[in-house]
């Protein structure tokens, strides 16, 4: 089994206000997707982060290091969650990342991990 990051992206564009019934049907998605994910072993970890206006960057000392406020790029999308999911190989992990989307209709980059237990 290798694992992947789902990454959830967000953006910073203004979007229309969701209705709480709309708020309530996108959370009843989501946790019935994880208990999906779970039931079948596949979630290891998920998280969600506040907006990029909290986030902190260190950067090396051997460049004058110094901490700054905000991420490290200027973009309109950011990193706005994601799960760590076990999945036998890509294309399972496309699957999962296929019902996420759906289920929270936000752009979702799939990135495996590199294994460093082989030679």
């Amino acid at each position: 089994m290798s694992q992947f990051m789902l990454a959830v992206y967000t953006s910073d564009e203004p979007r229309e206000p969701m209705t709480d019934e709309e708020m309530q049907r996108g959370f009843a998605l989501v946790a019935t997707l994880e208990a999906e994910m779970r039931a079948e072993d596949a979630l290891l970890f998920s998280g969600r982060l506040l907006e990029p206006a909290t986030a902190r960057v260190v950067r090396p000392r051997r460049r004058l290091g110094k901490t700054t406020d905000g991420p490290f790029a200027e973009t309109k999308e950011h990193l706005g969650g994601f799960y760590i999911i076990e999945a036998p190989d890509l294309d399972a992990a496309l699957a999962w990342a296929a019902k996420v989307t759906d289920a929270i209709d936000t752009p979702i980059e799939v990135r495996p991990f590199m294994d460093v237990h082989r030679g």
